[in-house]
């Protein structure tokens, strides 16, 4: 009698990559022992023996990384390819192989489908939201606490049923017609635009110098106070709008993917930058 995993066993063994994909991740292995756990439903229903269930575990446990969501669709390759080793269709050094293949492409699909593309858009919306009224400020946090873990489950899983229903061959053929090459780069490209427009509307930079001075109106004989001579934001501005967001955005980039900073140390840097400008502000009047 041939061997086929259950609906049930299918689910588990999602929901355990879904849930614990990153609960390991570590640099000898990367997700390998979260693979592993999410494969043991599935080992465990396909093998009687305890040997091919260890032996099983033990190749699923090996290095393996991917881009969690759009990668689900590994997961369900592999769950084909062990229904097939179980009723003798298959041979663990191919199942090792493929899985060794699947990280390129769907690491990058999944880097710029999903990170750089669906999650910049759906912040860009919900901060568009919150900062349309006060009075729904509150909207756009909340809709992006429903709408990101509800349509990253169901992404997920359709791509997890996809890779289990149309196996390695599917798999090759959208490889081999060119498909990936035009999609990763149609969203690299996407993923882009969303960033720059995400970096002119969300991110903030003023250089706050301006020279103040009391200005004699002759033809009302009247002396103005206060009048703004010079505002160096706004000559800046003029000859190239939010170049001083672009120019901190693009600095940021380059010290965090050319010299290595972590995150906390830009943050740092950021804070100590603005705290500057923030006294200049003051020392020039700029806030007052």
């Amino acid at each position: 009698m041939r061997k086929k995993i259950s609906e049930k066993t299918l689910k588990k063994s999602f929901f355990n990559w879904f849930f614990w994909n990153g609960c390991s991740q570590q640099a000898e292995s990367m997700l390998g022992m979260a693979f592993g756990q999410a494969m043991a439903p599935v080992v465990d229903e396909l093998y009687d023996k305890k040997e091919d269930k260890a032996a099983a575990l033990k190749r699923h446990v090996t290095l393996f990384n991917t881009e969690s969501q759009v990668g689900s669709i590994c997961n369900g390759v592999v769950c084909g390819l062990e229904e097939a080793n179980a009723n003798g269709e298959c041979t663990p050094e191919l199942i090792s192989s493929v899985k060794v293949a699947l990280i390129g492409p769907t690491s990058a699909i999944g880097d710029s489908l999903w990170v750089a593309t669906i999650i910049p858009i759906l912040l860009t919306i919900c901060l568009s939201i919150s900062q349309a009224s006060q009075s729904i400020s509150w909207l756009g946090a909340v809709i992006y606490m429903v709408v990101y873990p509800v349509g990253t489950c169901l992404l997920s899983w359709y791509l997890f049923k996809l890779g289990y229903r149309s196996g390695i061959e599917g798999m090759q053929g959208f490889m081999s017609t060119g498909k990936l090459n035009t999609l990763t780069d149609t969203m690299t490209v996407l993923g882009l635009l969303v960033v720059g427009a995400l970096t002119a509307s969300f991110v903030s930079c003023v250089l706050p110098i301006k020279i103040v001075r009391d200005v004699f109106d002759a033809t009302k004989g009247t002396i103005l106070q206060n009048q703004v001579i010079f505002d160096a934001d706004k000559v800046l501005n003029s000859i190239f709008p939010k170049i001083l967001p672009l120019g901190l955005t693009l600095a940021v980039y380059y010290l965090y993917s050319k010299k290595k900073w972590s995150p906390l140390k830009l943050m740092g840097l950021i804070l100590v930058l603005a705290c500057a400008l923030t006294l200049i502000g003051y020392l020039t009047k700029y806030y007052v």
